[in-house]
């Protein structure tokens, strides 16, 4: 799988992008903009796959963990940046939908105990899953740092009704090396995704969230 994407030229584009950017007062995210070709969601089989980036595109993607006593201890000892809560106090909700939607949705991601998964949907009822929030489950074998890691440092494409992409893969404050280290991996990750690799790729921009979108393809 041959790459259309030099690494000079994704740095001539990574350049290009920050001229067209001006500094704003929160830390903006780097958008991979692809669209496909050669692909009908109708009838071709959907996509779908993460995989971790070498340098954390999200460090402040907002992070809710459904924990046991153990692991909100664990969260509090490792001084995380993430929000904790408990299945009790979840209870508060009352199956309320719009009060669970609109909880739920101040999160990027909700982790949860693999203990009480099987409770969060007699808490809460089918909203989670509904809204696609259902959470991940973490084991007291995993290291919740390392989780939390994991999951600000990955993207996922999905392929669903339509064919533009659009995934955060790095941030203004990441150095050109990094940002092409992670926009190069998310891309290559993507091509070995679709059926004729590279030749599905129509279009690749990459923009900051408020600045000029570069054509990169």
């Amino acid at each position: 799988m041959t790459s259309k994407v030099t690494n000079a030229w994704m740095l001539e584009c990574i350049n290009k992008m920050r001229e067209g950017s001006k500094e704003r007062k929160f830390l903006q995210t780097v958008e991979l903009q692809v669209s496909l070709k050669d692909y009908d969601p109708q009838k071709d089989k959907r996509f779908v796959g993460s995989v971790r980036l070498p340098n954390i595109p999200r460090p402040n993607m907002k992070i809710c963990l459904i924990a046991d006593q153990k692991h909100a201890d664990e969260v509090a000892a490792a001084g995380l940046d993430i929000e904790v809560t408990s299945l009790d106090a979840l209870k508060k909700f009352n199956k309320d939908k719009k009060l669970i939607k609109k909880w739920a949705k101040k999160y990027s991601l909700l982790l949860a105990t693999d203990t009480l998964i099987k409770k969060i949907p007699t808490v809460l009822g089918p909203v989670l899953n509904r809204i696609g929030k259902f959470p991940q489950p973490v084991t007291h074998n995993d290291s919740i740092a390392k989780k939390v890691d994991d999951v600000r440092g990955s993207v996922k494409w999905q392929l669903k009704k339509v064919t533009c992409l659009n995934v955060a893969a790095g941030n203004e404050k990441m150095n050109d090396e990094e940002l092409r280290q992670n926009l190069v991996m998310a891309l290559n990750f993507l091509a070995s995704l679709l059926k004729k690799q590279w030749h599905n790729l129509k279009a690749i921009n990459i923009k900051t969230t408020m600045g000029k979108s570069v054509k990169v393809l």
